[in-house]
């Protein structure tokens, strides 16, 4: 199984990035079609189509699976970003025994955007700059200095 991974991990994660637009997920995509391949490796009949097909295939119903749950659940990322670090939400119920919701509070609010859309969303640097409405530069900054002033604030919090 790992050399039929190797072998065409590359042409599954393409695709699967093709069809979802986000690396992390497209991540997520490509191991579960991996895993429906071996879990159903069985039921693969050579006279139909080729293996590599086959696993096309269950990728592309893998990853459409995966959109169409995201579309139910739909929610504007830098709208959940927002609601995240907003004080008194719910989000307080949220076991933060790191206290990087605090933290996060303590950022500017549009610093604290962009490092949850990038590390919670998954969201490059580009697409946070077309959210925010802000050039790649600016976008990129705010997520390095974010992330800095954050590391900066949970050391505080930790001691």
């Amino acid at each position: 199984m790992a050399a039929f991974v190797r072998r065409h991990q590359a042409r599954v994660f393409g695709l699967a990035l093709s069809v979802v637009g986000v690396r992390a997920v497209a991540e997520e995509v490509a191991q579960e079609a991996f895993v429906r391949v071996w879990r159903h490796a069985g039921g693969f009949d050579a006279r139909r189509s080729a293996a590599s097909t086959w696993l096309l295939t269950i990728t592309r119903n893998v990853a459409i699976d995966v959109l169409r749950v995201r579309r139910d659940l739909a929610t504007d990322p830098v709208a959940m970003a927002q609601w995240l670090i907003a004080p008194g939400n719910d989000g307080d119920r949220v076991d933060d025994s790191l206290g990087v919701t605090d933290a996060l509070r303590e950022l500017p609010p549009e610093q604290a955007v962009a490092v949850l859309l990038s590390v919670h969303f998954g969201l490059t640097a580009r697409e946070i700059g077309e959210h925010q409405g802000v050039p790649l530069g600016t976008a990129k900054t705010r997520i390095r200095t974010g992330l800095l002033r954050l590391r900066a604030l949970l050391e505080v919090h930790r001691d």
